[in-house]
């Protein structure tokens, strides 16, 4: 899973993306420092693995992985070239899913590149250079497609599709609020539109606002409300606050330093959290004496394909999958007491995997 971290300079994109990954992206005051996308990869924290390394004494622990990506600060004018504003355009054309950071905090020290805290004005500006860009592309595959249709009329069927959707960006809304079909849906991914992406918004906030979540903070409330119109989700964080986690050496550190200001998860949990539920993943687990790991699949997966993601032999050869439930085998304790009491299954074909199963994958080629 790759996430691209996007926003307006100086909204706190690169001291947030620097604190999730550690990767040590440089972060100053100006915009544009981030010339060439920088990339960390995120061990998804999941506590199943710890309890299950202690029932079959593994030796290590996989934990499954996400990709964020640091996409410099884009500007009024990106989809034209203003800033540095094409190349990063094509840079969030590879991510699954997009970060838009939000400022949502005063702070006379660090400039704003539009001289005023907005929230819903800096939305705005993000989303119509994607949307500007998406025009772009569509014009060119509306007339490549109309002319295409004088020799072969099937072809009217996704013209209808291209002008509905040139209609909406037109409208100054993103494709990602479209009422669509599957079958749509499925086009529109063959398209790579900018505005189709799913979008996580990112408030970032004083470490005042972050203890209740930002509940008291209009431009909170303002992105929250406008996140609503499209089905987007909302994490409040501190940047500021994430980078000082960061610097602690262990886990118990940071679950203490969480304590002290009143806070259950980091911003970085909360933003895993929601990245899995956007775009429907769930984890399911293997495990043994060598090691235990989470592999991440879409919701809504058959055995042979989450098997896939072990090894294509697995979903070639598949037979059967032994399969329990994380909860049962925590339980019982051991796989053969939780035989016992049937709670060990032999799944086929058919079966949806779901989120947390224990599998044992049985094939054969």
């Amino acid at each position: 899973m790759k996430l691209g971290i996007v926003g307006l300079p100086n909204v706190g994109k690169s001291t947030l993306f620097n604190a999730i990954t550690q990767a040590g992206a440089e972060s100053a005051n100006y915009p544009f420092c981030t010339i060439d996308p920088n990339v960390g990869v995120v061990s998804v924290p999941d506590s199943r693995l710890n309890k299950l390394k202690e029932l079959y004494d593994s030796k290590k622990i996989v934990q499954t992985a996400i990709e964020f990506v640091d996409i410099a600060g884009l500007v009024k004018g990106a989809s034209k070239g203003e800033g540095l504003g094409n190349k990063f355009l094509s840079n969030i054309r590879e991510v699954d899913a997009i970060v838009h950071v939000v400022r949502c905090f005063e702070d006379s020290n660090v400039v704003h590149v539009d001289g005023n805290i907005n929230s819903l004005r800096d939305i705005e500006t993000i989303n119509l250079e994607l949307i500007f860009s998406d025009e772009e592309i569509l014009d060119r595959r509306i007339t490549k497609t109309t002319k295409g249709l004088k020799a072969d009329k099937t072809l009217q069927s996704e013209l209808n599709i291209l002008k509905k959707l040139k209609e909406t960006l037109e409208e100054g809304k993103s494709i990602r609020t479209m009422d669509l079909t599957e079958d749509e849906w499925d086009y529109v991914k063959t398209l790579d539109l900018l505005s189709s992406k799913p979008v996580i918004y990112v408030s970032n906030v004083s470490e005042d606002d972050l203890i209740n979540d930002g509940a008291n903070n209009e431009m909170v409330k303002a992105v929250r409300e406008f996140a609503a119109t499209e089905d987007s989700e909302v994490v409040v964080v501190s940047a500021q606050i994430e980078a000082e986690i960061a610097e602690l050496e262990t886990e118990e550190e940071k679950h203490e330093f969480l304590e002290t200001l009143g806070l259950e998860q980091s911003g970085l949990d909360k933003l895993i959290q929601s990245s899995y539920h956007l775009l429907g993943l769930i984890s399911f687990l293997t495990a043994g004496p060598q090691e235990v790991r989470a592999w991440t699949i879409k919701k809504g997966m058959k055995a042979p394909q989450a098997g896939g993601k072990i090894h294509s032999d697995i979903e070639r050869g598949f037979i059967k999958a032994e399969t329990i439930a994380y909860e049962d085998l925590l339980e019982y304790g051991t796989m053969s007491a939780a035989k016992e009491k049937g709670l060990v299954r032999l799944e086929g074909k058919e079966y949806i995997v779901k989120d947390g199963d224990v599998i044992l994958f049985k094939f054969n080629v």
